[in-house]
C-alpha cells in the first residue's frame, strides 16, 4: 500500500488528533487506497498567543505551514501535504446598546480554529464555526491582557485544558471540542484537494 507523510506544524494531541480523524474521512476521496503517516514538529506561529482577529489566525496558520516547509527534515520530496492550525478570536461590533453591554464597547467575541494545507505548491485555508466567548472571558483575555488557554482554566477551575477538550469544550460542555473545531477546519481546507475538478480555475474564454 502507498504511504503519504504528513508534516503538522504542532505536537499537541487535540491537533494530531484532529488531523487523524479529518484524514480518515476524507482518505477515500483524496487519494483511494493510500495510508497517510501524520507526523508532528513544534514550529512557530509567528503570530500572539491569542489571535486576535481571524486574518491573524489565518497567518498563523499559514507561518506554521511554511515553517515546516523550511525545516532540514521535512522536503516536498518525503511529505505529500504540511499542515498548520491555529485557534484565535474574532471580534465583531455588537448592536446591543444595553447598559449592561457598555463595558464590552458593544462588541461580540467569537472563537475561532483555523486550519492551512499546502503540498507545497498550493495551498487553502479553512475555518470551523464560532462560539461565542462570555463576556467575563471576553474581557480577562481583551482588556486584562490574558492569554486565552490561562483564562479558560481559571473560568473552568481545571488546567491544561488546550491539550483536552479546549475551551470549545469548556463553552460547549463538550458537545463540540478542540479537537472536532480542528477536524471541520481541516476538512474545509483539504477541500481544493479531494474536490478539485470542482475548484480548478477555469481559464479564460477567448
Amino acid at each position: 500500500m502507498d504511504k503519504y507523510l504528513v508534516a503538522v506544524g504542532t505536537k499537541r494531541g487535540p491537533k494530531l488528533d484532529a488531523v487523524r480523524e479529518a484524514l480518515d474521512q476524507i482518505a477515500g476521496l483524496l487519494a483511494p487506497g493510500v495510508l497517510f503517516e501524520v507526523s508532528g514538529f513544534d514550529v512557530d506561529s509567528g503570530v500572539s498567543h491569542t489571535p486576535l482577529s481571524s486574518a491573524e489566525s489565518m497567518r498563523g496558520a499559514k507561518q506554521r505551514a511554511d515553517a515546516l516547509m523550511g525545516l532540514p527534515s521535512t522536503t516536498t520530496a518525503t511529505f505529500r501535504y504540511f499542515i498548520g492550525m491555529e485557534g484565535g478570536l474574532e471580534v465583531l461590533a455588537s448592536d446591543d446598546r444595553h447598559e449592561e453591554a457598555a463595558r464590552n464597547l458593544h462588541r461580540r467575541v467569537f472563537l475561532e480554529s483555523w486550519a492551512y494545507v499546502t503540498d507545497g505548491t498550493r495551498g487553502h485555508f479553512g475555518r470551523s464555526g464560532a462560539i461565542e466567548l462570555p463576556e467575563k472571558l471576553a474581557i480577562e483575555v481583551l482588556d486584562d491582557g490574558v492569554g486565552l488557554a490561562a483564562a479558560i482554566d481559571l473560568l473552568a477551575g481545571m488546567t491544561g485544558i488546550r491539550d483536552r477538550q479546549g475551551a470549545w469544550g469548556v463553552l460547549s460542555r463538550d458537545l463540540i471540542t478542540r479537537r472536532d473545531a480542528f477536524r471541520v477546519a481541516l476538512i474545509a481546507a483539504f477541500a481544493p484537494f479531494y474536490n478539485a475538478a470542482l475548484f480548478r480555475r477555469v481559464s479564460p474564454a477567448g
